[in-house]
């Protein structure tokens, strides 16, 4: 049985009105309009995510790849989140023979990814090179005090400032990058007013 590690998110095993849940699904449903073609889910976790793609977006995509490192989480999607245009995979996220592998995407989704990988830049890397010419990633990430520095959770290697996340994609030739923020389930422009545990950036790549 897959295990709640305080993390992940495991729908079966969570209220309806749990705040972690409702969050993690709001990202998935802001991405439906940029979701065309061939989709990777990169950390699809428990599989709830790649499911929920390929049934609102059945006749706008070929299929759906979900890739998480851990074994357990893609025998139970393989279980509980099936469906006929998605396929669920044991990967490590920052493997450099990812797109030799599993080639490329059209639309590519990494939520809360970057945070727990120590070899950041091979994983910014296979996301660019996983993407197709005019294809798009969206990719978010938790803030926090910054690269190098300890954070609260066990489970992060650590958390990016505003400021880093905004600079993020330097050095990645990308047509557009967008950035909209996450405070509960609203996901929106940056505003001066507020402040944002959580932001999305949305990339895409030059066509040629």
């Amino acid at each position: 049985m897959l295990k709640d590690t305080g993390e992940r998110v495991i729908p079966d095993q969570m209220k309806p009105s749990n705040g972690l849940l409702l969050e993690h699904l709001a990202r998935y449903q802001f991405s439906l309009p940029f979701v065309t073609g061939r989709v990777l889910d990169l950390a699809s976790g428990s599989g709830y995510g790649a499911q929920f793609i390929a049934k609102k977006k059945k006749e706008d995509i070929s299929e759906v790849i979900g890739l998480d490192a851990d074994e357990i989480a893609v025998r139970y999607a393989r279980g509980r989140y099936f469906h006929p245009k998605v396929a669920y995979y044991c990967e490590d996220a920052a493997d450099p023979e990812l797109s030799k592998e599993y080639g490329t995407f059209d639309t590519i989704v990494s939520f809360e990814t970057i945070e727990h990988i120590k070899e950041e830049k091979q994983f910014l890397f296979n996301l660019y090179q996983l993407l197709r010419p005019g294809g798009t990633l969206l990719l978010s990430t938790p803030f926090g005090k910054g690269r190098g520095v300890e954070c609260g959770s066990p489970f992060h290697v650590h958390q990016l400032t505003v400021q880093e996340f905004y600079h993020l994609f330097n050095g990645y030739p990308y047509e557009r990058v967008e950035f909209y923020f996450q405070h509960g389930v609203l996901i929106e422009p940056a505003r001066e007013d507020r402040c944002y545990p959580l932001g999305i950036a949305v990339c895409k790549k030059k066509k040629s």
